[in-house]
């Protein structure tokens, strides 16, 4: 793996950055006061709510919700991963990418390019014994049977693994250097005496493209009665099949604005659907759709149908994938589950039913919310309050995954509906701060700003979306001395801030991007807070001042705790007179004792 990239130039990036330039590059913007506009490109809309501020270097929708910095827009728009999108900005501003040196990171950035490449040779060898060797009119035979067509052969680089024990080590490992590699790839198998033979023989062979097109590993299906049916590579150190989806690569390459993607089960129904036109399939590589796989399908379409046979092993699957997808679901996220008639896989149906049929049922797929809420009332009395009991507590669990947010919120409020229970009963549940944080009247004004968010959110939302205001606390970490949730955030944002002070909202997000704080900080970066321009200043001084009172009135309890762990006969008159003085500061009656 290659080395990490450093930390200070992903911040210099993105103070060199322009995402006005990033976006308007790709989705035309409009001067708009201020800020720039356009209609947003991560949903349909006609009425322009996606805003972009030169200022913050940061965008935001608010029709949709989605936000971010210039690299985080890449990564969204253009589907790339975090590392592939820091390339692309650097290139557009003439910068090459620094890594940090670490030991192997040389040898192992070797050893990765020598993999790929061995599986492209792969690729063109099994591709050639498909159109020349004598056995493959067998695996053409099949190929033709299921009726798959050349040019679909051609498009997905189905090939041919001949039979027999060394046919791709004798062709490919011209040296031993080679031969190990195509060990460490998978394509060979080592014995317990140190012997390789190939590990795909008489297969029709699928090769498995990571998100950049390289290919990274295959799947093998049998024609004989060999087992297993299907063979994948394993675990190298360029394949793992809990991040990789066979088709993914495919289906971006044929429709470039996908809205939605079908997850099947196998290689052939990724085939067989993209003959009939269907090219927006894809399939896990014999795992359960993981979390990973996930977040890569939202990265590029806003909704991930899962197609299962409609027998019991496929309804257990569904719901192995709907427990997988609750941590990474929210609103702008959509999942659907499209169940087969039982005996149907999506290659049979859609040759029996046709691309239409199959397409309007992937369009009207069981709503997640339907499925979980159908499946958890299966198993209990709906009927009686001991069963709705029942449903609360089966649910409680696995509410609790799913991120904090509207999507969660409804979720909680249809298990109230269907247990029958008062509105907001379970309003613990939603993930937020609770009810005080969404009803600002209700708290004390020292407590709450007028956006509802406590004094230190407040700040810190202050500080993302005007960092020029961090210049105007001489020793924030005073502050750490007030006993506060988001306290040492705070105080880190700000000394960040005066030592960087040029840099923007976006950049700031950068540099906390992937930490639970960055999610903290993404959340505020979009908070509304309703303040004019003349204000903005006085409110931090407000907010600041108020904690700062409070870290002075801890510093006095902690000394007067001091005082007070001794006994009075050993106080000097200077510690008696300060004794009364913090008795008095704390409007203590006199003579009270604190607490030690």
């Amino acid at each position: 793996m290659a080395g990490r990239i450093p930390q200070q130039f992903i911040d210099d990036l993105m103070q060199r950055v322009d995402i006005v330039e990033v976006i308007d590059s790709r989705v035309p913007l409009k001067k708009a006061g201020r800020e720039y506009t356009a209609c947003c490109p991560f949903h349909n809309e006609k009425t322009p709510s996606f805003t972009v501020s030169p200022n913050k270097q940061f965008f935001h929708c608010f029709g949709c919700g989605a936000h971010g910095t210039a690299l985080g827009f890449l990564m969204d728009y253009e589907h790339l991963d975090f590392v592939e999108a820091v390339e692309e900005l650097a290139r557009s501003v003439g910068l090459e990418v620094p890594r940090e040196a670490g030991r192997g990171d040389d040898a192992q950035r070797s050893q990765n390019a020598l993999l790929y490449e061995l599986h492209m040779e792969a690729a063109r060898y099994f591709q050639k014994m498909l159109r020349e060797h004598p056995r493959a009119q067998a695996a053409v035979d099949y190929l033709k049977n299921r009726g798959l067509s050349g040019e679909i052969a051609r498009d997905f680089g189905l090939g041919y693994a001949p039979p027999g024990w060394d046919n791709l080590l004798n062709t490919l490992g011209r040296d031993p250097a080679r031969r190990r590699a195509l060990a460490a790839g998978g394509l060979a198998i080592q014995k317990d005496n140190g012997e390789l033979y190939d590990r795909f023989r008489d297969r029709i062979m699928f090769p498995i493209h990571d998100r950049r097109g390289r290919i990274i590993g295959f799947g093998g299906r049998v024609l004989g009665d060999d087992t297993p049916k299907y063979l994948n590579s394993p675990e190298t150190p360029i394949f793992h099949k809990g991040r990789e989806l066979y088709g993914l690569f495919e289906a971006r390459k044929q429709v470039r604005q996908l809205d939605r993607l079908l997850v099947v089960e196998g290689y052939m129904d990724v085939v067989a659907l993209a003959q009939f036109g269907v090219r927006n399939a894809v399939a896990t590589l014999g795992t359960a759709t993981t979390a990973d796989h996930l977040e890569q399908l939202f990265r590029v379409v806003p909704e991930v149908v899962f197609c299962f046979d409609g027998d019991r092993a496929g309804l257990q699957a569904a719901w192995r994938a709907l427990e997988n997808a609750l941590p990474v679901l929210r609103e702008g996220r959509e999942a659907r589950f499209l169940f087969l008639p039982e005996g149907e896989d999506p290659d049979s149906f859609i040759r029996k039913e046709g691309a239409e049929i199959f397409r309007e049922r992937a369009a009207n797929a069981i709503p997640f919310s339907d499925f979980f809420f159908e499946h958890m009332a299966e198993a209990v009395d709906m009927d009686s309050i001991d069963g709705r009991a029942r449903l609360v507590e089966k649910a409680k669990p696995l509410l609790t995954q799913l991120q904090p947010g509207i999507f969660r919120r409804m979720m909680v409020h249809q298990l109230e509906r269907l247990a029958a229970l008062p509105a907001g009963e379970l309003s613990g549940l939603s993930g937020e701060e609770g009810a005080a944080a969404r009803t600002p009247r209700a708290m004390p004004p020292d407590r709450a700003g007028r956006d509802g968010l406590s004094p230190v959110r407040h700040l810190v939302a202050l500080l993302l979306q005007h960092p020029g205001l961090a210049a105007r606390l001489d020793n924030p970490g005073v502050l750490r001395r007030v006993r506060r949730p988001g306290i040492d955030l705070l105080v880190e944002l700000i000394e960040y801030l005066q030592v960087n002070p040029h840099v923007s909202t976006g950049g700031v997000l950068e540099h906390w991007r992937g930490s639970e704080a960055g999610r903290h900080l993404a959340r505020l970066a979009v908070q509304r807070l309703d303040l004019d321009e003349d204000r903005i200043e006085h409110e931090f001084d407000a907010y600041a001042e108020l904690l700062l009172q409070e870290a002075r009135r801890e510093q006095a309890a902690a000394r007067l705790r001091y005082l007070e762990s001794r006994r009075p006969s050993e106080w000097s008159e200077a510690e008696r007179r300060e004794h009364m003085e913090l008795i008095q500061g704390f409007k203590r009656p006199p003579g009270s004792r604190g607490e030690g």
